[in-house]
């Protein structure tokens, strides 16, 4: 495949051009969720041609995901296989011109922080609030754009962050509730996924190419089902005395003291458990260990998932687990202790 032609038609496009084109091939882009924002936004940047991608999920591929996550396929759902090693495998597929980094875990401050100085751009496609806030505060301090999107039933929010210009996400918590964008209990639908994506998406090739001048400057919402759509000019919102992008930060988000070890998974009806240290499991011998102690166990070299009478329990390398069926956190802390100590 002659990679001249392979970019043709968008480098027609004279906005981008040989010269924009030329700008994408040595961006790199981090990618926080590979679902159903995440899978669509991960595809389009690498059929675009950037340089590199690197996606963060902690999850792994369920049937009710392949409905809106376009990435993905039954094969990978009987795998169960991690998010962010199969969009890495798929995305390869698509543009071994880009190289593709999946990282299965967390986006934890430490975690994040070791990226920011390699990344040019970060986008989100996280499907919980504390996530999105520890991303503002780091995008802030370390000066990197990010581009926030979230979908709900037939809604969609999209809104391009620049430090030191912009409004930030908790100048915009102030003013804009965003809170109810961060669970899918009332459902989704595949289009309003892909529009979200699309607004990412043209907006982060924009930021790539450099031409700041066309960027759109509003917080977009749209409701697909009942054919609303407002593009809200937000300048006036950025405040001075915020504590993560004024003149005095203290990046609030970043202190740990806020952070949970347990979260309810959005519409999932399951737990994740953190560990209070880190940790690498060799799966192998959780598997094994499981196994001796009579549990139904099915395991690949991602992850181990445990089947129970009432319950199933999926834990990951780096000590993470989800327990589904349950929003108890007494009883999904207690049932984690029970199995791995």
């Amino acid at each position: 495949m002659v990679k001249d032609d392979r970019y043709s038609r968008q480098v027609l496009f004279s906005p981008i051009g040989k010269k924009g084109q030329e700008l994408l091939e040595k961006k790199h882009v981090l990618l926080i969720g590979a679902g159903a924002l995440g899978s669509s936004v991960g595809e389009m940047l690498v059929r675009s041609g950037i340089g590199k991608l690197t996606i963060i999920d902690r999850d792994y591929i369920e049937i009710s995901n392949l409905q809106r996550q376009t990435l993905y396929t039954e094969a990978d759902v009987e795998q169960k296989m991690p998010k962010a090693v199969a969009a890495k495998k798929h995305l390869y597929a698509i543009n071994s011109l880009c190289k593709v980094e999946g990282i299965v875990g967390e986006a934890t401050i430490e975690l994040l922080e070791g990226l920011m100085d390699q990344v040019d751009l970060v986008m989100d496609a996280t499907d919980n609030f504390e996530t999105r806030m520890i991303l503002n505060d780091l995008t802030q301090k370390y000066n990197k754009p990010w581009i926030y999107g979230a979908c709900v039933g037939s809604v969609g929010m999209s809104y391009t962050i620049i430090p030191d210009v912009t409004p930030c996400l908790h100048c915009l918590l102030q003013r804009i509730p965003l809170q109810g964008m961060t669970c899918d209990t009332a459902g989704i639908i595949s289009p309003a996924v892909q529009m979200v994506v699309t607004h990412q998406v043209v907006e982060a090739m924009k930021l790539l190419v450099e031409d700041h001048d066309a960027l759109r400057g509003t917080f977009l919402s749209f409701d697909l089902w009942n054919n609303q759509y407002q593009s809200i000019k937000v300048d006036r919102i950025k405040t001075s005395t915020c504590t993560s992008c004024g003149i005095e930060r203290t990046y609030p988000f970043l202190d740990k003291k806020n952070h949970t070890k347990t979260a309810i998974l959005c519409g999932r009806d399951t737990v994740q458990i953190r560990p209070s240290k880190e940790k690498q499991l060799n799966l192998q011998t959780v598997a094994a260990s499981l196994k001796n102690n009579g549990y139904e166990v099915k395991a690949n070299p991602f992850l181990v998932a445990v089947q129970m009478e009432h319950t199933r329990m999926v834990i990951f390398k780096d000590g993470r687990a989800l327990i589904h069926h349950t929003k108890d956190t007494v009883y999904a802390k207690s049932l984690y202790d029970k199995l791995l100590g």
